[in-house]
């Protein structure tokens, strides 16, 4: 093979390994067969080549390691930059105007905001950028049973702290007065009428499409009944307003809806001044009309209620934005819904909103997941109609890329098994806190009793040969049940594995807190939550709570209880 193809196996040799620690073969193999398309006809001779290089480069100290990626950092760097824009999605929207574009992040304030809204938010947000114009934070709050100031306030925190600027602010309850008018400008147009029956019959005859005795009354009577309505003279499910729709139409959302109810809860916001309270159908449009909205981005489970929106505001003669439908983002095997999040905390199953379990942007910030990384998971598709299913380690992924630079390096064993070094009683050590970034080093003392991970001593067997990382060397001499005996073979750099390991005179006892999926084919999962007991070096009494750290060869991890030393995995 060619000297040329070589150094590429070489240089993506060197990116892994820098990258994870220790390059691997499987990874390498797959990337130089991409880099180097005319080795397909070679695969025997490329497999052998790569193996010999991913050796020698796992045999480079780590000085040796970063001198030889020095060589080509700035190529890496820009072919990372060039990935980077090619990844970027691209956003348009039919019709839109530059310069005349004004859309709407819509919150009904009755649960905690989750990724799916997220998504919503950064797509407006970008479209706003993009058209050179703004973008309005409207609260949908005519819903009082539901609705309170608590999510106001976490919707606003968790919007800020993910990054998403408005130009505007206002509220659905804080225009009745205005959705009242509207109501009588379309009774005394013959398009809305009040109806008495039972919550029952209106859904029988809407279904079948049969109109009851009240679609019959004046214009008068029904002006005379709204007033009646607003005068507290009904209670609650005794009176509605409909519009005069289509009641054989295939649409069932045209077929005569309710546009006011009467609801005397009072309201989060407003108290108990109103009892008369506008449902989504009319209240929606008609706010997006009078704001200036020319640019309506929703969910596409509510295109059929489109049709209903336009036909509202024809009636009223109101303005008419542009609305473009996208598909809701849906993260496998986790809710997002606000009645199964409220059930599985009433039940116990997930601890509140901020659980880790679920993809809400509290319990996202708590995991520890970065707003870049909800940015760029949530936009990797752009604008589209097919349904989003993702599944929850591609934001875990995107997240490891931005936290892997800045986060220090620890050294922790899972089920610790002791091990007994004869030969050396104490060996000093100076590691670095992370590999390529300048953080620093922990400098200690390392006694020739250590622990590491069952999993790796369950592989040892007598006369076999390990480095314990950034350590030195041992030969196993004996293996017991729950202990090791091995002897020290120097500090040369040798082709064997690598073993983690912690002082057994200088660890702190500590909690790794695995998220798993909610949900398996549509089922509680009860075993969501894994709990693993680990021994971490002493230095990780220093980590402050929320900061985020890799224990090498276990992963990125978060420190969410200082007092506990609980962390949860990213």
């Amino acid at each position: 093979m060619e000297d040329e193809s070589k150094e590429i196996i070489k240089k993506l040799a060197i990116k892994n390994a820098i990258d994870y620690g220790k390059a691997d073969y499987k990874a390498v193999f797959s990337k130089a067969i991409a880099r180097l398309p005319n080795a397909k006809n070679e695969i025997k001779a490329l497999s052998e080549i790569v193996k010999e290089i991913v050796e020698r480069v796992n045999l480079l100290s780590k000085e040796e390691l970063e001198k030889e990626y020095s060589k080509y950092q700035k190529e890496f760097e820009e072919q990372e930059k060039k990935k980077v824009e090619e990844s970027k999605p691209k956003l348009y929207l039919p019709g839109a105007e530059e310069g005349n574009f004004v859309t709407r992040f819509p919150p009904e304030p009755s649960g905690y905001m989750h990724i799916g809204h997220a998504k919503v938010a950064y797509l407006e947000r970008e479209f706003a950028n993009i058209y050179k114009g703004k973008i309005f934070l409207y609260f949908d709050d005519t819903n009082p049973e539901k609705e309170s100031q608590e999510y106001v306030d976490a919707f606003k925190r968790d919007l800020d702290w993910l990054g998403i600027k408005f130009d505007d602010e206002y509220y659905a309850s804080d225009n009745l007065e205005k959705i009242y008018g509207y109501a009588k400008e379309l009774i005394k147009k013959g398009k809305a009428y009040v109806c008495t029956c039972h919550p029952d019959i209106i859904k029988r005859n809407r279904f079948n499409g049969v109109a009851c005795l009240h679609r019959e009354h004046s214009i008068e009577d029904n002006l005379e009944l709204f007033d009646q309505m607003l005068e507290g003279k009904f209670g609650e499910g005794e009176a509605v307003l409909r519009f005069m729709g289509d009641l054989k139409s295939k649409n069932t959302v045209m077929r005569d809806p309710t546009l006011i109810r009467i609801k005397k809860t009072p309201h989060y916001r407003q108290g108990g001044k109103y009892i008369l309270w506008p449902t989504y159908d009319m209240n929606t449009p008609i706010m997006d009309s009078i704001h200036g909205i020319t640019d309506v981005i929703r969910s596409k489970e509510y295109e059929l209620r489109t049709e209903l929106d336009l036909a509202i505001l024809d009636a009223l003669n109101l303005r008419k934005p542009r609305i473009h439908h996208e598909a809701r983002l849906v993260i496998k095997n986790i809710p997002t819904q606000k009645r199964v999040i409220n059930k599985l905390i009433k039940e116990g199953i997930v601890s509140g909103y901020d659980d880790p379990r679920l993809v809400t942007i509290a319990a996202l910030r708590r995991r520890g997941i970065k707003p870049e990384a909800i940015k760029k998971f949530v936009l990797r598709f752009g604008m589209s109609r097919a349904e989003s299913n993702m599944e929850i380690g591609m934001l875990l992924d995107e997240n490891r890329k931005i936290i892997d630079s800045s986060a220090k390096r620890l050294f922790a064993v899972v089920d610790p098994v002791g091990v007994e070094v004869q030969g050396i009683e104490k060996y000093h050590v100076k590691l670095r806190m992370h590999p390529t970034t300048d953080m620093g080093y922990r400098e200690y003392d390392v006694s020739n009793k250590l622990y590491i991970s069952n999993s790796d001593a369950e592989k040892l067997i007598e006369g076999k040969r390990v480095r314990l990382k950034d350590l030195y060397n041992i030969e196993i001499i004996e293996t017991k049940e729950n202990k090791i005996i091995g002897k020290y073979i120097g500090n040369e750099a040798i082709n064997a594995e690598k073993i983690q390991w912690v002082d057994a005179e200088r660890n702190v006892s500590i909690s790794l807190i695995y998220p798993k999926p909610l949900l398996i084919n549509g089922e509680i999962n009860k075993e969501s939550l894994e709990i693993k007991k680990a021994l971490a070096e002493a230095t990780v009494e220093k980590i402050k709570k929320d900061e985020i750290i890799q224990f090498e060869r276990i992963g990125f991890f978060k420190l969410d209880d200082e007092q506990r030393k609980e962390f949860i995995e990213l």
